[in-house]
């Protein structure tokens, strides 16, 4: 059965000319993208008619049978516009104002300039290869590291520090992008994502970048991309396909390799005479090249990188999501403890009653962490901060109704070893003291009662009497429990690490065996 989630992302893909085998190189089911897409011709849906309803709604129109809406705009001839626009100084700005006139002299619907572009953007994605321009406006980015690097120099000891080159490249209109970093780590390979979709104003549907392992995993000749899941997650956040270019093929993104080479002359170059002794330094140099270099006139034709980008390009980019993205790490297969939480890092997190002892998912951020179980995203915590241990993040809406459940607490706890004996509630009591705050005794503390699953609280009564009577301050697990499987607290005996001290001890050594728990009594 296609899952839910999938279908609405799986009709966006295809309404950007992608096939059902890229849209399944995404990291989607091919019986998936093969069951929706037949669904969808089999309905006559299309992009336009879902993209405004939630995944649930778009699942029950393509497999119930649904109605189709229908466009009430007269469609322009896209072939024409298409053929105009490879005409110097012909904008869509100038086409769409011709389609308007054309419709109010026969008192027809005309579209708005954003549906007009948006429309127009579709029909160069079907049309593809074929057309006599050989990129589309607002299609497409094409991302690389360049070969040659910078350096950073320390001021002080004169220290240099090698730096890298993160390129991108708009291929219809040669504007370009270029961000300075510290390394080529896929962290870092993410943030110039982001910076480069902040410098363009908007993102594009296609990003083809190189194989590297920062963003591909595999890429056989034969059969399907894998991507790692941080860069199918950066792609999913700003609505777009990553298509890297095959193998040892350099002209499949020869724009961006073009432009490694001018970088090299503009920003290389022209800032040899500089030093910079902090990245923002060099990379507010670098900035201010890159605009002078997306400015510089063509030489083989009208107008700059800039002028093109502004007129033709910039319209057609998408807007940038309303919330910044954030680099995550995924855990897989934790599992929800009897408590209702989940834990990272030392810290536990709430998760729903109903998912108790199932294996969920944390998504992790610099800020949030969230929870997932089969897909689905279940709550969402504030991380603890850096350093924290044994703090709990609970909402009040994961916990059951009703008085049978009681979040463990240092109250409960000391009242469930009231039940065993008052030494036991000693032993408890002081594990607390030992720590500056109550949470943070909970796991020691708890153990101790654990004990009386196995052993009779009888028994564990007895072995705390023993411990405390130790030179052990604060008794825990590991104390009693050694104490429980020797039977000392049954036998009475006592092992010389218990006696009093009746004399002036040496050195506590920690607990020794005395020779007659070898041999016996007597020697």
């Amino acid at each position: 059965m296609v899952r839910k989630i999938k279908a609405k992302l799986v009709l966006r893909m295809r309404s950007e000319g992608l096939s059902g085998r890229q849209i399944a190189a995404q990291g989607l089911s091919r019986h998936s993208v093969a069951a929706v897409l037949e669904a969808a011709d089999r309905e006559k849906l299309t992009w336009d008619d879902v993209a405004g309803l939630d995944d649930a709604a778009v699942y029950a129109r393509l497999f119930p049978d649904r109605g189709v809406h229908e466009s009430v705009h007269t469609q322009p001839d896209w072939g024409h516009v298409h053929r105009e626009l490879a005409r110097v100084g012909v904008t869509l700005k100038l086409l769409h104002g011709e389609y308007v006139d054309r419709c109010r002299a026969t008192a027809d619907t005309a579209m708005g300039y954003d549906r007009f572009c948006k429309n127009y953007q579709q029909h160069v994605l079907v049309i593809g290869a074929a057309s006599r321009v050989g990129h589309k406006a607002g299609q497409t980015v094409e991302v690389d590291w360049s070969g040659p690097t910078m350096q950073l120099t320390d001021p002080v000891t004169g220290a240099s520090t090698r730096l890298f080159l993160f390129v991108g490249c708009l291929p219809f209109s040669r504007y370009a992008f270029v961000e300075p970093t510290l390394d080529m780590q896929q962290g870092t390979w993410l943030r110039a994502h982001v910076a480069m979709f902040d410098w363009f104003g908007g993102s594009v549907p296609r990003v083809v970048p190189d194989n590297l392992k920062t963003g591909v995993i595999k890429h056989p000749a034969e059969g399907e991309v894998v991507l790692n899941d941080a860069y199918r997650e950066l792609a999913a956040h700003y609505s777009a396909a990553v298509l890297p270019g095959r193998v040892r093929k350099p002209k499949d993104k020869a724009s961006v390799e073009n432009t490694v080479g001018h970088v090299a002359t503009w920003v290389i170059a022209g800032l040899r005479h500089r030093q910079f002794g902090t990245l923002a330094e060099l990379r507010a140099a670098v900035y201010e090249r890159m605009g002078a270099y997306n400015r510089e006139p063509f030489q083989k034709r009208q107008g700059s990188r800039l002028g093109v980008f502004d007129a033709e390009e910039r319209p057609l980019l998408r807007p940038l999501p309303a919330v910044a993205f954030e680099i995550s790490r995924w855990a897989y297969g934790r599992r929800v403890q009897k408590n209702g939480h989940v834990v990272w890092e030392k810290n536990f997190y709430s998760v729903p009653y109903a998912h108790i002892g199932r294996a969920v998912d944390l998504r992790v951020t610099e800020s949030m962490i969230e929870v997932f179980g089969d897909s689905e995203r279940l709550t969402s915590h504030l991380l603890a901060p850096i350093g924290a241990t044994n703090e709990y993040r609970t909402h009040d809406a994961d916990l059951p109704n009703g008085p049978r459940y009681r979040q463990w607490d240092s109250a409960r706890v000391r009242e469930g070893a009231g039940r065993v004996g008052e030494n036991a509630v000693t032993v408890v009591n002081r594990i607390f003291e030992s720590v500056p705050v109550d949470e943070q005794g909970l796991d020691a503390a708890l153990a101790v009662l654990r004990l009386t699953r196995r052993y009779s609280a009888a028994r564990v009564e007895a072995a705390c009497q023993i411990a405390l009577a130790s030179r052990v301050r604060s008794p825990r697990y590991a104390h009693l429990r050694p104490i429980l499987e020797t039977r000392q607290d049954q036998t009475g005996r006592r092992l010389p690490r218990f006696e009093p001290v009746t004399e002036t001890p040496a050195e506590p050594t920690g607990y020794v065996r005395g020779a007659d728990y070898y041999a016996g009594e007597t020697r």
